[in-house]
């Protein structure tokens, strides 16, 4: 799961894409119709994605399993230069996250500028890191926080969809709700009782408009932590393909970066 500061431990928008790309290249040896289970490994443990089949070409909307997905801190007071005190929940669902409502910070998750959304939301994230140490029950390799996420504040469970805005690794804004967030969500909200097991939700990016469904369909344990298995649902769709090639003679094969 490739970004622009490295990668990720999990990706669920990712994992919608590859069991789309699984089937319609031949990956999966026997795919059934109408819908085809699809067994990934992902850096932060087995991820199962069920796509649509018709026995020629995949179809949306794909759905995923995670791994299991718990709260890590709930109701935190973290020091946030310039912004000062606030109450941030922290979520694992395949990654760490970071939550609070933009209020929190004098914005609108709907309305205000990206750009100050991203600035806030870095300044929670580089906070929480200092004043917080996380702990992941499998391997400390993963015991990092990868983002925040600023909500509208609409946790309680409700038909309507909430709206978030995801700001992760190196201040990159992602262009969905966030699968591995949208997991991260739902296990803090089944952990402060706000939803029920198969309550499902839907969540909207701020920045494109695009929708995630959720829901929590298993009660589990992770290590010392009552977790619970999501179920996100969303679209994947190709845009392109690509040939990357490298020649050793190339002094940049290696990539660059400019920022």
């Amino acid at each position: 799961f490739l970004h622009g500061a490295g990668y990720s431990a999990m990706c669920g928008h990712a994992v919608l894409a590859l069991g789309r790309f699984a089937l319609d290249y031949g990956l999966v040896a026997a795919p059934s119709r109408p819908e085809t289970a699809v067994r990934l490994r992902c850096p932060c443990g087995p991820v199962t994605a069920f796509v649509p089949w018709d026995g020629r070409c995949s179809g949306n909307p794909v759905r995923f399993h995670s791994v299991p997905a718990f709260a890590a801190a709930t109701d935190l007071a973290i020091d946030v230069p310039g912004h000062g005190m606030v109450v941030v929940d922290i979520g694992y669902g395949g990654t760490f996250y970071a939550f609070l409502s933009a209020e929190q910070l004098g914005l609108d998750v709907c309305s205000s500028k990206t750009r100050d959304l991203v600035s806030a939301a870095s300044a929670v994230t580089e906070a929480v890191k200092k004043q917080f140490k996380l702990h992941h029950p499998e391997s400390e390799d993963l015991a990092f926080l990868y983002g925040t996420i600023l909500t509208d504040g609409k946790d309680a469970f409700t038909e309507e969809p909430t709206t978030n805005i995801c700001v992760f690794a190196d201040e990159q804004v992602d262009r969905s709700p966030t699968g591995s967030g949208v997991t991260a969500r739902i296990a803090l909200q089944y952990h402060k009782g706000l939803i029920q097991l198969n309550q499902t939700r839907t969540f909207r990016s701020s920045t494109t408009g695009s929708l995630f469904t959720g829901k929590a369909v298993q009660a589990t344990k992770f290590g010392k932590y009552n977790a619970v298995v999501v179920e996100v649902s969303g679209e994947a769709f190709y845009t392109g393909t690509a040939t990357f090639t490298v020649e050793e003679e190339d002094p940049l094969k290696y990539g660059f970066f400019f920022k």
